[in-house]
Formats: structure tokens, sequence, C-alpha cells
């Protein structure tokens, strides 16, 4: 989000920490060192089962907020969930060379598979995690069995200006009463779990580098994506157009499954994690 404002690292932790008690009795970790930073990442689920790699999305979002879908994806993936470096997280910045090009998130995401030893994945992100996947999906289509996106953000639709503008107060000067105020805003005051809330709350201030951002996936290169993709899109977003982006995914992917979820906000996934999505997700997961 920034380096506004007093960041607390040990408020960060205990907060990082009370959220990842809510996994899989079992989990275990793994740092994995790559040139642009060491990826932190928890793991679960069967050693022989399938590779699973969970993308958190931006902002104050980490890898500890796929507790609520952890359960249900653990029972048959071996479930890889990588914080972000620059951002939120328990993973290290400090490599030789800076992300700054969709390019360089793709030879990280590399560097992070192959040093989990996991050759080709299901893949799946949130919001900026979706976006990251996607990308990863187009320049590496062969370590990418299949994937899935929870109201991705950037890739079939821009931002609502409204969504836009309420958020900038928070990316400006960051503090835990401005981070819950938007998030209340965007869920409409149904916000999940007070746990993952003050999560959110205490990664304010964060020393965060800035985000590596681009342009939309080219339609052509969309086309031409020989994977099978199950999007996942809240109706109640308040981020973009959520039919405007079911559609055009389904213009462009040959191979999508395109599902509107009722009832849910762009923030409330994936820590809302109704019985039907985790089935969903299972069952795209399983084929």
């Amino acid at each position: 989000m920034g380096t506004h404002g007093t960041f607390d690292p040990d408020g960060f932790r205990t907060a990082y920490d009370k959220v990842m008690a809510k996994w899989p009795a079992g989990r275990e970790t793994a740092e994995v060192p790559t040139p642009y930073g060491t990826a932190f990442v928890n793991i679960c689920g069967p050693h022989e089962g399938p590779a699973l790699v969970l993308l958190p999305g931006g902002g104050g979002a980490t890898s500890a907020s796929w507790y609520a879908q952890a359960h249900g994806l653990a029972r048959t993936h071996r479930v890889y969930a990588v914080d972000l470096v620059g951002a939120p997280g328990l993973s290290d910045r400090a490599g030789d060379r800076p992300l700054r090009t969709v390019a360089d998130l793709t030879a990280w995401l590399d560097v992070v598979l192959d040093g989990l030893g996991v050759d080709a994945a299901a893949l799946g992100g949130h919001s900026y995690g979706a976006w990251i996947a996607l990308h990863y999906a187009l320049r590496a289509p062969r370590r990418v069995r299949r994937l899935f996106l929870l109201d991705p953000t950037g890739c079939f639709a821009g931002f609502k200006a409204a969504y836009l503008l309420r958020a900038l107060p928070m990316l400006l000067r960051p503090s835990p009463r401005r981070v819950r105020g938007f998030l209340e805003w965007e869920t409409g005051g149904s916000l999940p779990d007070p746990d993952w809330l003050r999560l959110q709350e205490a990664a304010a201030g964060f020393p965060s580098t800035r985000p590596v951002a681009g342009p939309r996936p080219a339609p052509g290169a969309l086309r031409g994506l020989d994977v099978p993709v199950l999007l996942l899109v809240a109706a109640n977003s308040r981020t973009h157009d959520t039919y405007a982006v079911a559609d055009r995914a389904r213009a462009l992917l040959p191979r999508v499954e395109a599902v509107v979820l009722p009832d849910v906000s762009h923030h409330a996934l994936p820590q809302s994690a109704p019985d039907d999505t985790v089935r969903r997700l299972s069952d795209f997961l399983s084929g």
C-alpha cells in the first residue's frame, strides 16, 4: 500500500499468525530464494496430491487470505499459497533485481515453482493475483494445467471510477481506519471475519514496493489460451462491471466456464467460502 504512516511489524505478524491458525493442521512453510527476493510459501495437503499454487490479491492481502478455501482444496491437492514479493506478507523483497514488468513476474514465478519442485500446477488467484496468474498462463502455458480466477482485476474490464476514488485516500495515506472504512464500503458492511479484517488493518503502512502494472492481456493472446479456465466473479463487486467481465471472458477464452457468485463482494473473496464456491473449485480442479 505504500510506506506512509506507522507500521507495526510485530502487530502485523501477530495478526498474520492468527489468520494462519485457521489453516488445516499440519501446515508447512517454505522459503524460496529468487533474484527478486525470497518468496514465503504456506503449504498444506497430501504430499502426493497434484500441485495447486494460489496467489493473493494486492493491497493488504496475503497468502493467509486463502484460509477459507484451504481446507476444501487441501483434501485433494498439495496447496502452495505464496506471499507476493514486495507486498504485505512474509516474503523478503531484498533481491538483486526489482520486479518491474510482467516478464519479471513470470520469471519470479518460474523460479518459485522450480524451488518448490513443481513442474506444472493448477494455478489460482484473486484480484491482482488473478491478473498475475492469467499473465503467467499466457506466457508459460506448459506449466499451468488449470487456471481459476476469482473476481480478477485488470484482465477483462477496467476499474470503476467510484472504486478508484474511494480507494485513493487509503492508497495515498494508509491507516487502519481508512482500510476498514474502504473495506466496509466495498463489502456493504458484510465483512466476513474480524481476524482477517485486523490483518488488513495491520498491513496499513507496510513497506511495499510499487506493484507491477500493465495493460489487459491482448484479445489475440486470450483467444489462443488452450488451458481450462474457471472464472468466478462477485455479483456485488464494486471494483468493476461484473457482467461485463463475465461476458468478455466468455467471448475471448476458448475453454472458460464463467460463473457469477451471488451475494458476495470483491474483497469478501476468497475469505467468504460458501460450500458452493468450494465445490465449484474442487470440481473444476479434479477435472
